[in-house]
């Protein structure tokens, strides 16, 4: 009987940390270009009664199937989900939305690099394109402070308009990155990611070159969570932890049985 407790209990884990990850996308259906997570599983080790061609009879008798008792279940990965969520329109000439595959780059104080797909972006006090927490835009771009208005088009190119022209001037190139395989960045906060050696080296270019991404002014991208889907994943949880509840029941009442009837 401790055999199917330990069983029940993987699955119990497993779904509460399943029931964790749905917590955590709902809490950020509203946060600026989110991605939702999904929770993977894969079962863990079999403890054999008999091997499938193994014959007990004699060598003319090759058992056609094995006997093999899975014992329980392992969380194989948490996966972020890269799906384009939807453009929300803003008004804002300082929020941009990326349409397509591609990161923005930030430098953080500590001087790292992290990519992040949340455009909603201000100036500092030195007039420099900084994200919500204040991470300097990588390359650099400075927005005079006699600038009438800022446009950026979809291919980056950031131009203002200064008092007293007509014409707008550019001031700068925004870049983005992309990586083989975007699954393997590290979540560090904050919207923001970190590359590691899953996700491959940054592959920097211009947006609307092949492989990357436009920009969007005065758009923010949604997070892609769909709270329906959450809603029934949470739900199908929430049942499966009460079954492997119910196993630890059953094994409980079958041992007290076993020892009542022995006794």
């Amino acid at each position: 009987m401790s055999t199917v407790l330990s069983i029940a209990a993987t699955g119990m884990a497993a779904q509460s940390l399943n029931v964790e990850v749905i917590a955590n996308n709902i809490a950020n259906i509203n946060t600026t270009a989110f991605r939702q997570s999904r929770a993977e599983f894969t079962d863990l080790i079999y403890q054999p009664e008999h091997l499938p061609g193994v014959s007990s009879r004699g060598q003319n008798a090759t058992v056609p199937e094995g006997a093999m008792v899975g014992l329980g279940v392992r969380t194989a990965a948490v996966r972020n989900l890269q799906i384009q969520g939807t453009l929300n329109n803003t008004g804002n000439p300082l929020d941009l939305a990326i349409t397509g595959r591609g990161w923005f780059q930030v430098t953080s104080p500590d001087g790292t690099i992290l990519y992040t797909r949340a455009g909603d972006l201000s100036t500092n006090a030195n007039g420099q394109l900084v994200t919500q927490d204040g991470y300097l835009i990588s390359p650099a771009i400075v927005i005079p402070s006699n600038a009438l208005s800022v446009t950026v088009n979809q291919t980056g190119i950031v131009s203002v308009t200064l008092a007293g022209q007509t014409q707008p001037q550019q001031i700068g190139q925004l870049t983005l990155a992309n990586f083989a395989n975007e699954g393997g960045l590290l979540p560090v906060g904050n919207n923001n990611f970190q590359a590691t050696e899953a996700s491959g080296q940054p592959i920097a270019g211009v947006p609307g070159d092949p492989g990357f991404g436009t920009i969007s002014q005065g758009y923010l991208e949604a997070s892609n969570v769909d709270p329906v889907k959450e809603i029934t994943d949470l739900i199908t949880a929430q049942r499966a932890y009460e079954m492997n509840s119910k196993v630890v029941q059953a094994a409980d009442q079958m041992e007290q049985t076993l020892t009542k009837n022995l006794g």
